[in-house]
């Protein structure tokens, strides 16, 4: 029987090695059986370690230098003449000494300990390597296959079974995702951490919408086309940024393509958040004039120097400024840089009442609703209309229907 250690069974739980080139694998093994063997014999003993894949085995060898009996000043490297010739009798001063260690030489403990390193330094390199491969990926789409659903997070491993994490505030609020589905998303973050390598990913940032538009527009792709900037509240509304120095090519209508078709598969992938495309100027009363799409404003006042504007429009298109919730008012300053007033024009207005006097007869919480979306008088609420109401809020048809019946009672009677 063999007295060197067989690999093929002592290996074969290590799941971990399956992905490990053979000849780093090699360098592994050798590197822990010698600095067991090491400690074993001491710091600055001569110890070689040969590793024989083909056979699934590993042999350790041992040299010492031959000294005089009594001028012995390193056990670890060095043996007696009068020890030595018992090995050989032919040995003489000066010679070097090979021995064979067998593996019978390994108590539990030794065994124990190799384990344990073995598995540390497999550990190490696995860590090593997914950093490695993560690094210089931040920025970029990753493809990959769910494997774990947590409470808040959740996690995918791409194509070479690397695990990404995905944090509940970097999924789009609408997202549901079951073990097995495919997912995408952008890398954010790549971490060393003490016993292993961290990767997040997000579908919120704005740098996954700019890499979905770079894949799916050719002319992002090849740089005719140039995001300036992006905006967005995940799953809702989205405003970007674009310009182009090629007067053949127009930038909004090439990124929306025929009939939306570029834009509406992105707008699947985020959940069916609506993206505007505008074509980015350093004119500040134009671009905010673009990022305030759909309203139309009467006039636009701005103030460059303290980076604020005033918007006057008419009551009707005041809701379509601000969007539910605020949210279109809150891209346009997001994305223009300017603290944007939307103002009503005065002269537009007749008789109207604001919306707060209703308070006897309108609950509080309704009437801050209301003036989420804009409607911040009584003719703001009638101009924008049931049907519209209904759309921009999450009020429930009756309480539409009463509020509508309030207001108009109100100017009937005036």
């Amino acid at each position: 029987m063999s007295e060197n250690l067989n690999l093929i069974g002592y290996l074969s739980e290590f799941k971990e090695l399956k992905n490990i080139d053979r000849e780093v694998l090699m360098k592994i093994l050798e590197d822990v059986f010698k600095q067991m063997l090491l400690k074993k014999y001491g710091a600055d003993a001569n110890i070689n370690v040969i590793v024989n894949p083909d056979k699934g085995d590993i042999e350790f060898q041992r040299w010492r230098t031959i000294v005089e009996d009594g001028e012995l000043t390193n056990e670890a490297n060095q043996i007696e003449l009068s020890e030595a010739i018992k090995i050989e009798p032919d040995f003489e001063v000066g010679e070097e000494l090979w021995e064979n260690i067998s593996h019978a030489e390994f108590g539990r403990r030794d065994i124990l300990a190799l384990r344990q390193s073995l598995s540390a330094k497999i550990t190490e390199y696995n860590k090593e390597e997914v950093y490695k491969k993560y690094e210089n990926r931040i920025g970029e789409i990753v493809t990959g296959t769910v494997v774990h659903v947590y409470k808040k997070d959740i996690s995918f491993i791409d194509e070479e079974g690397i695990e990404i994490l995905i944090r509940r505030q970097e999924l789009i609020p609408s997202d549901f995702y079951r073990k097995g589905d495919s997912i995408k998303a952008v890398v954010i973050k790549v971490e060393l951490k003490v016993n292993s390598s961290l990767i997040e990913a997000s579908r919120t940032s704005p740098r996954f919408l700019e890499r979905l538009m770079e894949e799916d527009i050719p002319e992002i792709g090849d740089g005719t086309i140039e995001i300036k900037n992006i905006v967005r509240v995940p799953g809702e509304k989205a405003k970007v940024a674009v310009e182009t120095y090629d007067d053949n090519v127009d930038p909004v209508g090439s990124c929306v393509g025929m009939k939306g078709s570029r834009i509406h598969g992105i707008m699947r992938e985020l959940r069916d958040e609506n993206i505007d495309i505008i074509s980015y100027t350093t004119n500040p009363e134009l671009y905010i004039t673009r990022a305030l799409n759909p309203a139309k404003i009467s006039k636009l006042t701005v103030n460059v120097k303290e980076k604020r504007a005033e918007a006057l429009m008419d009551p009707k298109q005041i809701s379509l400024a601000i969007g539910k919730n605020g949210v279109n008012i809150r891209l346009a300053n997001k994305l223009t840089g300017y603290e944007i007033d939307v103002l009503r024009d005065d002269l537009q207005i007749v008789d109207d009442v604001k919306i707060e006097q209703f308070a006897d007869e309108i609950d509080e919480w309704i009437i801050d609703v209301l003036k989420s979306i804009g409607c911040d008088t009584g003719r703001n609420v009638l101009d924008l209309g049931r049907e519209e109401l209904l759309r921009r809020t999450d009020l429930e048809e009756e309480t539409i229907d009463d509020v509508l019946r309030i207001i108009n009672a109100e100017f009937a009677e005036e």
